[in-house]
């Protein structure tokens, strides 16, 4: 009977779990939501302080080029979070960045326009196996808000500025 009892429940755990990872979700707010469960958050205060300290870690800006050129955090990579998994990776990527390829090990903090797609960004590094990997909270608009005159832009890239709004997340 005890063993019988024990055998439900390993099964039901078995479908729990599974079930988890295959879980369709009628919203993308949902998937938000579900994935900042599992990968952790970093204020822009606690990043100027990182900065500040010049504390080593990489920062990457994953939003589309249009978005980075028009401003980002200073010392950030713009990978856009299509090509993250596959760029970061990528040796020879980093090589024509003229910088060293980071291992899984080092720290990683994220960001987009809000926090959104850095966040998914962030949960499918950790699924990767990333070991320390965090978003900005608030995204660039934080940062944006907060220290106004400390961000860097490349205009000449663009050809000016552009009107269009993109992943308003």
């Amino acid at each position: 009977m005890k063993n019988s009892n024990v055998i439900y429940m390993i099964v039901a755990l078995i479908i729990v779990w599974g079930c988890d990872s295959n879980k369709i979700y009628t919203n993308v707010d949902e998937m938000v939501n579900d994935a900042k469960k599992k990968v952790q958050a970093i204020t822009v205060e606690e990043l100027k302080v990182k900065i500040d300290s010049m504390e080593m870690f990489n920062l990457i800006d994953v939003r589309i080029k249009s978005e980075h050129n028009h401003g980002y955090i200073p010392s950030a990579i713009n990978i856009p979070r299509g090509t993250l998994e596959f760029k970061l990776v990528n040796k020879k990527y980093w090589e024509n960045e003229g910088l060293y390829m980071p291992s899984k090990d080092e720290e990683y903090i994220l960001y987009c326009k809000k926090g959104s797609r850095s966040v998914l960004a962030a949960e499918s590094l950790l699924k990767l196996g990333y070991k320390n990997v965090k978003y900005i909270d608030g995204g660039f608009k934080k940062w944006e808000m907060t220290y106004p005159l400390l961000q860097e832009k490349n205009l000449e890239a663009e050809s000016g500025h552009q009107a269009e709004e993109v992943g308003g997340c």
